[in-house]
């Protein structure tokens, strides 16, 4: 069954411009105002310009759902063996189209998302369990450990040791889980339609 995200139709004059939601046009006849006749049969700039605008925004929300459905697949399996081409097919795209893609709109590649996700449940884990460090490197989803302290420190600013023996933000009521949830999330985590130009604010 096709997905169908959104549709549009506009009547100019005796002509009708439609486009379905996946993206693909469907029937298209414009006829110009001063061109009563059907017979004559013409493409005004002004419905030229509608279809292009309809078509790009209905391909870019195609391109959104795609996107996001391969942000959840990695939230839900960021335990498992994540590679781009898994990822890519999740999201019906190519792999460097994805890529690009994925980083365009979040702000980050696919890679490095699926490392704060994984990063993020590491600290949950040093903080509320008692699991050892390496147990919890491979609870997480990592197979090396040096791998797994590198990156913990490049993203939370310390080692998964230093975390843990840190000084509690959470825990006694007084501060808003919300609130709590945002202090310690890693730096620069991304959200959807957050991702900024270089050089930008």
């Amino acid at each position: 069954m096709r997905e169908i995200v959104s549709s549009r139709t506009e009547e100019k004059g005796a002509g009708l411009l439609t486009l379905g939601g996946d993206g693909r046009v469907g029937v298209v006849r414009c006829w110009e105002a001063d061109r009563p006749s059907p017979s004559r049969v013409g493409a005004s700039p002004a419905c030229l310009r509608s279809l292009a605008f309809v078509w790009m925004g209905a391909l870019e929300e195609v391109q959104n759902r795609r996107l996001l459905r391969a942000r959840d697949h990695i939230d839900l399996h960021y335990r498992e063996p994540l590679d781009i081409p898994a990822l890519a097919s999740v999201a019906c795209m190519s792999g460097a189209h994805f890529i690009r893609s994925f980083k365009a709109t979040f702000g980050e590649t696919p890679h490095r998302y699926l490392q704060r996700r994984r990063i993020e449940r590491a600290m949950e884990r040093l903080r509320r369990t008692d699991l050892s460090v390496s147990q919890v490197c491979v609870e997480v989803g990592w197979t090396s450990f040096a791998t797994f302290s590198r990156t913990f420190r490049e993203i939370v600013g310390c080692s998964p040791s230093e975390y843990r023996d840190g000084p509690l933000h959470d825990g006694d009521g007084s501060v808003p889980t919300c609130f709590v949830k945002a202090w310690t999330r890693p730096a620069g985590s991304s959200s959807f339609g957050t991702a900024r130009t270089e050089g930008g604010p």
